[in-house]
């Protein structure tokens, strides 16, 4: 009899992992996210900031769902085109070939935040605590990122 119970339960909880975790297939929601290069003297309160506040981001602001975010499992190699001139600049916008001097930056942590729609993406920058959270964020990364939104369809 016992047996039998336990049978029933692993499939009864097979079942439900089965169609919880395919309800999040194919969401239409929106994922923001990022990739940056952390800075190197940031201290371990400075992290804790960070993940706290990231934490804290799906109750702080209306539409957003969750987050995720880590280290890479390997970095993202990005060339950073240095300074060129405004003629430089105009030709690359337009398609022309030009030098220019260029180095690579490796971006080794990545932040992802699932919204609602791309309204709450509109409306995510203005929220107060935005400001708050970016706070935290300065602290532990370069400025500059790599930025990306994928819309769920």
């Amino acid at each position: 009899m016992k047996l039998l119970s336990m049978t029933r339960l692993v499939a009864c909880g097979a079942l439900f992992l089965m169609f919880h975790t395919s309800a999040f297939g194919g969401d239409k929601t929106l994922m923001h996210c990022f990739t940056w290069t952390p800075v190197k003297e940031a201290t371990a309160a400075d992290w804790d900031a960070f993940y706290k506040a990231s934490d804290a981001m799906p109750q702080k602001i209306q539409g957003v769902v969750r987050v995720w975010y880590g280290k890479l499992a390997s970095p993202l190699g990005i060339a950073a085109v240095g300074k060129i001139d405004d003629a430089t600049v105009q030709k690359l916008r337009a398609g022309e070939t030009v030098m220019a001097p260029v180095s690579r930056v490796a971006r080794e942590y990545g932040m992802c935040i699932e919204m609602k729609n791309a309204d709450v993406l509109k409306a995510y920058t203005t929220d107060p605590y935005h400001q708050i959270w970016n706070d935290a964020y300065a602290k532990v990364r370069v400025e500059g990122t790599t930025t990306f939104n994928i819309l769920g369809q």
